[in-house]
């Protein structure tokens, strides 16, 4: 059973529906309600009985609201409808997805400490309640244990630590990265705007298996899925760019209305994004102007405050819409999203002109000519700079004199090679 309320306006559940469905619940029907807020209940007393009877009715075993319910409120709630009965609000919902959809070990974590900050404020109820003597049994707030509310501070904890060795195990890979010469490119956007089918475009006609033993963090595919929340954790694979070395992170994408707690739970797996060299942020242009607009806006306010890539807008799935629309689109929106690259990923539309513009927003490259003296060593460096840069000319004589374009990063390698090598000769 689905349940909304609304402050003004016709209360729309077409989201909260995607979402059950999402986590395999079948909707049997649905109660909604224009008012302002209820302290106690949420919805309005008559609307909670409603409610129950409707739930009655229904043989309904759960009831998902989408709103935010408080502790005292899904206890209120729950002493209203018949008993056995779960209550669901929108976020905990959402965690029900992500625990269904978690694979790796982090995104385990991350889905397990946004269910202990969602529970804390809910133990402390219960500890309230307990304390005035309510009876048992606590409703919708399910079964008291005096020892919870330190436990979940204490697992907490231990995850946050566990969080914090995984990040600095996957800094340490986007370091390395950076220093074979790959530039970093991450998907960012709302769910369902298309990225990991975009992601699997731009890097259709490359075998992701010939890195493995250098990135043993790849995965071979990206789900691509007309669901809600397939990606989870982060995919990363390495797109097919005729100049230069580019990895594609595909992360979990951001859904409206998500407290900040439950943001902050998944904040490492958006490091991905914040410490790319350049971020695409993907939205569907079929959907109408207003909420493309806002989730832009949602969009920018996640990654405005560590970000520092430049960020390049992909309107993407225009093959659902005609040109006119995409142009109309493109005007509304230009304050937001400034030369937006059109694209539709599904059938490879605009996706020549997208890697085009990935060349030329990343990093520019820097020239360098070194002189290298004639060693067995200097080689083994001339190799390595033929891996990692875009060399244009290397000529053998006395000495060994290469030019080539690379990376600021790698550029400062090969100045340090050079300087070993020249030492080594002296």
């Amino acid at each position: 059973m689905i349940c909304k309320r609304v402050d003004s306006g016709t209360p729309d559940t077409t989201e909260i529906r995607d979402l059950a469905r999402a986590a395999g619940y079948a909707v049997v029907g649905e109660v909604t309600q224009t008012r302002t807020e209820d302290p106690a209940l949420h919805i309005g007393e008559g609307k909670a009985e409603t409610l129950a009877a409707e739930v009655a009715a229904t043989d309904a075993t759960v009831v998902i609201f989408d709103n935010q319910l408080g502790p005292y409120q899904t206890y209120n709630l729950g002493n209203k409808l018949p008993k056995g009965v779960r209550i669901l609000d929108r976020f905990r919902l959402i965690l029900e997805i992500f625990g269904q959809r978690a694979k790796t070990r982090k995104a385990q974590l991350q889905v397990e400490l946004a269910e202990l900050r969602y529970e804390l404020p809910r133990a402390e109820a219960k500890t309230s309640l307990a304390k005035r003597e309510e009876r048992p049994g606590f409703m919708g707030l399910g079964e008291y244990d005096e020892s919870r509310e330190q436990d979940i501070k204490n697992q907490i904890s231990r995850i946050r630590d566990e969080l914090d060795r995984i990040e600095q195990t996957e800094q340490h890979r986007r370091e390395q990265r950076r220093e074979s010469g790959f530039d970093l490119v991450a998907l960012a956007g709302y769910t369902n705007a298309g990225k990991s089918t975009l992601l699997r475009r731009l890097a259709a006609d490359h075998e992701v298996d010939e890195n493995e033993e250098l990135h043993p963090d790849l995965d071979t595919t990206a789900e691509s899925e007309d669901r809600l929340f397939t990606t989870l954790g982060t995919t990363t694979r390495e797109a097919e760019m005729d100049q230069r070395d580019v990895l594609v992170t595909d992360t979990v994408g951001f859904i409206s209305d998500l407290p900040h707690w439950l943001v902050e739970s998944f904040k490492s797996t958006l490091d991905s994004v914040y410490r790319a060299d350049l971020v695409l942020l993907v939205v569907d242009v079929s959907e109408p102007v207003e909420e493309i607009r806002e989730k832009l806006v949602t969009s920018h306010d996640t990654l405005y405050e560590r970000n520092e890539a430049p960020i390049v807008t992909v309107f993407n799935k225009v093959d659902t819409v005609d040109d006119e629309e995409v142009e109309r689109k493109r005007s509304a929106l230009s304050a937001l999203a400034p030369s937006p690259a059109a694209v539709s990923a599904r059938d490879g539309l605009g996706i020549d002109a997208l890697r085009e513009r990935i060349h030329a927003e990343l990093p520019d490259y820097q020239r360098e000519r070194l002189v290298l003296p004639m060693t067995d060593e200097t080689m083994s460096v001339v190799s390595w700079i033929h891996d990692n840069a875009q060399v244009e000319t290397v000529d053998y004589g006395d000495q060994v004199v290469i030019e080539f374009e690379a990376r600021p990063a790698v550029v400062e390698q090969s100045r340090a090679k050079a300087g070993e090598l020249v030492g080594q000769s002296a």
